[in-house]
Formats: structure tokens, C-alpha cells, sequence
């Protein structure tokens, strides 16, 4: 078993850009915005070292208008798996703001979404506001963890043991 997983961002899944894809039109003409976490491609079934986009968090709380988006710091993940965050513009400008860089300097990928929000409009961008490549990769996306898979009787019962 591996400690470390290579950093290398392979690209996104392709299920993952569409729901940031959707996202950003269903948020419309308000920004969208998320953050982004990964998985190693080998788990993913690929013969590759590195990672792969395939979550978009979306944090409670975060309040948007049709020129920002404000997530509360303290809702902000703290998470092994957190590469980067998505965003959209919705006038379209597929290029980071002086706000944008601002933000960008934890992750190692930022995506931004422009309308109207299809396939062809998304540009990705390292931590310094560089542009860079992301491919979409067809892979199949493991089953979601879920947070709240837990009944009545496994509440009673860890109160039971407190």
C-alpha cells in the first residue's frame, strides 16, 4: 500500500464536468461555486500514476451574486482527497479575476465555467493563474460515500456506548 499518491492531475471525469457544467447553468446569472476533490487514476481502473477529478463539493453557506461567489471559510474542507475549485463566470470571461488569483493558492487546479456552460466552454488554470491542460477522461466513478447511511437503532446505540 502506497502513503503517497502522485500529484499529477490527469484531468476530470467526464460525469464530474458535466454536474459542474449543469451547476453553473441551473445558477445562472449568479456564479456557482465549488470545490474539487480527486481520485487516484489506478482506482479508477486506469494504468496510470496520478489523480482524477471526480467530486465537486459544494459548500453550505456560500453566497452568490452574478459577479462573485463567497464560500465562509470555516465550511472550506480540510481533506487529503481537496485538489483545487470550480467556479463559473457567468458574463462568459473564461480567464481568472484579481479576485480569482487571489483564491488560487490552495490546489493545484482551478477550473472556470463561462456561459453558456457547455463542453467547449471551461478553461483550467495551475495555482499562479497559468492556463493549463485538462483532459476529460471517460472512467467510471466509484460509488459515492455516503455521509448519512446511518439509522435510528446506530444512533441509540452509540449513545448507548458513550
Amino acid at each position: 500500500m502506497r502513503l503517497f499518491r502522485s500529484n499529477e492531475i490527469l484531468g476530470i471525469a467526464a460525469e464530474t464536468l458535466e454536474f459542474a457544467l449543469e451547476a453553473s447553468r441551473d445558477t445562472h446569472p449568479n456564479e456557482y461555486m465549488g470545490f474539487l476533490r480527486g481520485e487516484s487514476a489506478s482506482r479508477l481502473g486506469l494504468d496510470r500514476e496520478g489523480t482524477v477529478i471526480t467530486d465537486v463539493l459544494v459548500m453550505p453557506g456560500t453566497e452568490s451574486n452574478s459577479v462573485s461567489a463567497t464560500v465562509k471559510t470555516s465550511t472550506v474542507p480540510n481533506d487529503t482527497r481537496a485538489i483545487g475549485s470550480v467556479h463559473s463566470h457567468p458574463n462568459g470571461v473564461l480567464r481568472p479575476s484579481d479576485a480569482d488569483l487571489a483564491t488560487f493558492g490552495q490546489g493545484d487546479v482551478h477550473i472556470i465555467i463561462g456561459a453558456p456552460y457547455d463542453r467547449n466552454s471551461w478553461r483550467a488554470f495551475d495555482r499562479d493563474g497559468d492556463p493549463r491542460t485538462l483532459d476529460v477522461l471517460d472512467v467510471e466513478l466509484p460509488d459515492a460515500e455516503s455521509f448519512f447511511d446511518f439509522t435510528q437503532a446506530d444512533i441509540d446505540e452509540e449513545l448507548r456506548e458513550q
